[in-house]
Parts: structure tokens; sequence; C-alpha cells
């Protein structure tokens, strides 16, 4: 059918939630959406992440981390960008120039998580989930040729 849109899911290191997003989204998009991610302030990947994906079935665990300004001057274009930092992250989180359209979905940073080992990892799943089921309901949108008219409230959409 060909590609119907190019994704950057942005977030501040890009080692956890900007992954999981992109992993999906390049799964189910099925090539005809596709994604890359990057971070403000690139990192190394999270551990936990790593490990709540490869219980999913889906290796990240030889991703790069990438820098948003690298992207841009490579001249790297999206019809998406789409941050996914926390609401205490998300201003600090680029505005990338040449977009259709920016989202923003609110996750905690399994980074910040505090607890046990299983305490976090049981966080970092159900971050997880909640990226993966994003990720769904905006293929199902793209692909209807509806996202701006039925994007959810909480998805906070700009042109």
């Amino acid at each position: 059918m060909g590609l119907k849109a190019k994704v950057l899911f942005v977030c501040i290191h890009n080692s956890a939630r900007s992954q999981i997003a992109e992993a999906y989204l390049n799964k189910f998009g099925e090539g005809d959406i596709v994604a890359q991610s990057a971070g403000f302030k690139p990192g190394g990947l999270n551990p936990l992440a790593v490990e709540v994906m490869k219980e999913d079935g889906v290796d990240i665990s030889q991703n790069s981390c990438d820098s948003v300004f690298n992207f841009f001057k490579e001249g790297k274009r999206f019809s998406y960008i789409v941050t996914v930092c926390d609401e205490g992250s998300a201003e600090a989180c680029p505005i990338f120039p040449g977009v259709i359209h920016r989202i923003h979905w609110s996750f905690q940073d399994p980074s910040s998580l505090e607890g046990s080992e299983e305490e976090k990892l049981q966080r970092t799943r159900e971050i997880r989930d909640d990226i993966k089921s994003k990720v769904q309901k905006f293929i199902e949108l793209i692909n209807s040729g509806k996202l701006s008219e039925n994007a959810p409230d909480d998805w906070k959409l700009k042109k």
C-alpha cells in the first residue's frame, strides 16, 4: 500500500518510553507506518524496559539511544512527533520543525520508579502496556484517515 506516515517518538533519554513506542509501532505498523525514536539527552537503554519488552516477545536490547538534534541535523522529516515524557518533563521535550502533527502522551519514566525490583518491573509492565495500547489506537486512527477528528482528548494533538 505504500508508506502512510513516519513517526518520531521523543522522550528525555530515549532509554525506555520512546524505545517501547518505536518498537510497537514498527511491529504493528506493518511497514505502512514506520517509527524512530530519539531523546533530548540520550542515555543508555533502561534494563527494565529491555526486560519487559522481551517478556512481550520484542527485543530492543541492541537499539541505540539517539539524539533528536542529530536527526534534525541529518534533515530527517516526520509526519508525527509524539512526545512520551511525563507531565513534569514535557516542557524539556524538544519541538521538531517541519512536523504535520505533534502529539503528547504522558507516561512515567521507568528510571524514576521506586520500590523493590519486582515492584519496578510490575510498574514498567503497566507503562509498557499503556504505550502498546496507545500505539495500537494511533495506528488504527492513521489507517482510518481520521486521526485529527478522533484523537482521544488526552493526546494533546497539535498542528
